[in-house]
């Protein structure tokens, strides 16, 4: 219905060359979706059907780490990131406002970093065992039980680490919006701080808390850096086994295709979550909530609770590779750190540029089709996010390498020329997928930007004889230049971080900072890796105060 709807829209916006925008909309939607459509179409038309083996042999393995993992990240972030909120959120004690954007931090971190710090200061010849081998006087590790650092545990650790956020901002939001006279009637009727938290808090938060959750889930199943260095077998590294080891592309695309399955279930939690959390937006037009002042020992508790995850999360990672990048200077000069950051730089600043103007155009068109289309379409256009970057991967190379492999032979019949790999020889494919991949970040920023711009300003433009690209050009982008600028960094910031899709898109001897890291990290040369790592922190940063900004302006 709602495409038939804008077909006749088309055909009457001729006139007003409305129909040229949103047939444009169209198109870049379907570009978004066009390689998981690939990643279906290649699973259910293998060269090799591989199902049987995989049910028989290693599927099995990869779903149960797979959902462990999933299950024990999505527990630990709703513990941690609802606790933490609450904490926030209810009370006020020393190092309060501080430690309130603190906990944000660790979203900076890429969790693969994370992973490569927690190993090194746990490890056997680490500090801490080191530490504890000379205070007691151990000769050996027979001498003393210490945990298994690789392992599934230690992933599960690390990634609550670094997806806590999710959570906690999510939380913090919700339990900030809800009333304090919910609270006052509690407490005359006896309840106490634990009471309050679980039987009036958490009832009206658990959406918001289930939808960070949810999204920590998703991130934690698309993950590949972590559970490759813990040697996990999970269904992503199942990709890379069965692409790069086996050679079974098809095998591969089915192997996505679980994974789309369990994301998309988790995608449509995230959604239920959102959706419900809108039911108890009404309390901000009600008294807030009035935070407790806790003193001395208290407010010590509460700052030590909230600084826990914070230091596993950022302290950590930055104190451990810090000291790697000044332990070996000679790291900073190298030309293999030169290459990867000028690679970064390229392909993240194209891909974001294009990203970002492919939003303004999609949401602009979409605006201008009526209210039909964009409820189809757009979140259609979210479901790249909600995949993970090695089915992007698997998406868009195979349907891509077959052209190339075309349009080669057909220039080689014509000409006698060959021209050698035009796309997948270069840094395209990867362009291709953060663009893919990190859409629905620059259209949610976009699409926002677009509806703070009052309807009143481009009509009196189209009255005045502006075309509907000079209203765009004149009228809109001058109004969202900062949230334009807020997209383009986010964007950029997630392509620097992005590692599966690049690992496997990238050609020969093409290095980001991502896949320098892990290559470094994976040979245990932290010496090495520790710039790349640094950096790749430092654009994560920025995100993070963007991202704290923007709630900062919205409270």
């Amino acid at each position: 219905m709602a495409m038939t709807a804008f077909l006749t829209r088309l055909r009457r916006g001729r006139a007003s060359g409305t129909g040229g925008w949103s047939a444009l909309a169209v198109v870049f939607a379907a570009l978004i979706v066009a390689p998981i459509a690939a990643v279906v179409w290649l699973a259910a038309h293998p060269t090799e059907n591989i199902w049987p083996h995989l049910l028989a042999t290693t599927l099995p393995r990869y779903l149960e780490n797979s959902a462990v993992l999933a299950a024990g990240v999505g527990a630990l972030t709703a513990c941690v990131g609802a606790g933490a909120a609450w904490i926030v959120a209810m009370y006020r004690f020393p190092g309060h406002r501080w430690l309130e954007w603190a906990l944000l931090f660790p979203l900076a971190i890429p969790a693969y970093v994370t992973a490569y710090a927690l190993v090194d200061f746990l490890d056997y010849s680490g500090p801490l065992q080191g530490l504890l081998r000379d205070m007691f006087g151990w000769q050996s590790a027979q001498d003393y039980w210490f945990p298994q650092v690789r392992s599934r545990w230690a992933a599960v650790v690390v990634l609550a680490a670094s997806f806590y956020p999710y959570a906690y901002l999510m939380a913090r939001n919700a339990f900030r919006e809800q009333s304090g006279a919910s609270y006052e009637v509690a407490r005359a009727l006896g309840a106490g701080p634990l009471a309050l938290f679980w039987r009036v808090g958490l009832p009206l938060a658990r959406p918001a808390i289930v939808a960070g959750a949810a999204i920590a889930m998703m991130e934690t199943v698309a993950d590949f850096g972590v559970v490759d260095y813990f040697g996990v077998q999970t269904l992503t590294t199942g990709i890379f086994t069965t692409w790069l080891e086996a050679g079974n592309a098809g095998g591969a695309a089915q192997i996505a295709l679980v994974i789309l399955g369990v994301v998309f279930a988790l995608f449509a939690i995230e959604a239920l979550g959102r959706r419900r959390s809108r039911y108890y937006q009404s309390a901000r037009q009600s008294r807030p909530v009035t935070p407790i002042h806790l003193k001395g020992w208290a407010g010590g508790l509460a700052f030590a609770l909230c600084f826990v995850p914070f230091a596993i999360g950022f302290v950590l990672p930055v104190a451990v590779i810090g000291a790697h990048a000044l332990a070996n200077p000679e790291g900073w000069i190298g030309a293999g750190l030169l290459l990867a950051a000028w690679h970064s730089l390229l392909t993240g600043g194209v891909a974001s540029l294009v990203c970002v103007a492919m939003a303004l155009v999609m949401v602009y068109g979409m605006r201008l089709s009526g209210q039909g289309l964009p409820r189809l379409v757009i979140p259609l256009t979210a479901l790249g996010y909600a995949a993970p970057g090695a089915v992007l991967a698997v998406g868009i190379l195979i349907p891509l390498a077959a052209f190339d492999n075309w349009q080669a032979d057909t220039i080689w019949a014509l000409t006698g020329h060959d021209p050698g790999l035009v796309l997948t020889g270069t840094g395209v494919a990867i362009i291709l997928a953060y663009v893919v991949r990190f859409f629905a970040v620059a259209q949610a920023s976009t699409d926002a930007a677009f509806g703070r711009v009052p309807p009143s300003l481009p009509m009196a433009a189209r009255s005045l004889g502006r075309g509907l690209g000079q209203i765009l050009r004149e009228v809109y982008l001058p109004l969202m230049r900062g949230s334009v600028g807020s997209a383009l960094l986010l964007v950029f910031v997630e392509c620097v971080k992005e590692l599966p899709a690049t690992l496997l898109l990238r050609p020969f001897n093409y290095e980001t900072l991502a896949t320098r890291v892990h290559e470094k990290a994976s040979l245990e040369n932290l010496g090495d890796a520790a710039p790349a790592a640094l950096l790749v922190m430092a654009v994560g940063l920025a995100a993070v105060v963007v991202l704290a900004r923007a709630n900062l302006s919205r409270r």
